[in-house]
């Protein structure tokens, strides 16, 4: 069970993180994304369209840093349980011979 939970708590470490990154990197993206490549050129865009595909798109940017965070997150998590579990049996010390039985009588 504390397995269970070390690698559910890195995961949901990840998937903050990766919800950070890209709510935080995702509205720069967007804005170098939607900006016009020539600035002599004349743009004429339909506002309500723009808005929705950039919605839309940040929605999806996070939902894909969400489940990156989590994976890479879920992976390191596993390196870490195997890693905590060979240091506690380096640690343990070797069990004690067992006892003979006693003669009955």
């Amino acid at each position: 069970m504390a397995t269970l939970k070390t690698l559910l708590t890195f995961m949901l470490a990840g998937a903050f993180l990766g919800l950070a990154t890209a709510s935080w990197l995702g509205p720069k993206w967007l804005a170098w994304d939607n900006s016009p490549r020539y600035q002599s050129a004349q743009v004429l865009c339909d506002l309500p369209e723009i808005t929705r595909k950039v919605a839309a798109d940040l929605l999806h940017y996070q939902l894909v840093g969400t489940l990156v965070g989590t994976g890479s997150f879920l992976v390191l998590g596993i390196f870490f349980v195997v890693w905590r579990n060979k240091r506690q049996k380096l640690t343990q010390p070797p069990p004690a011979p067992p006892t003979p039985p006693r003669p009955v009588g």
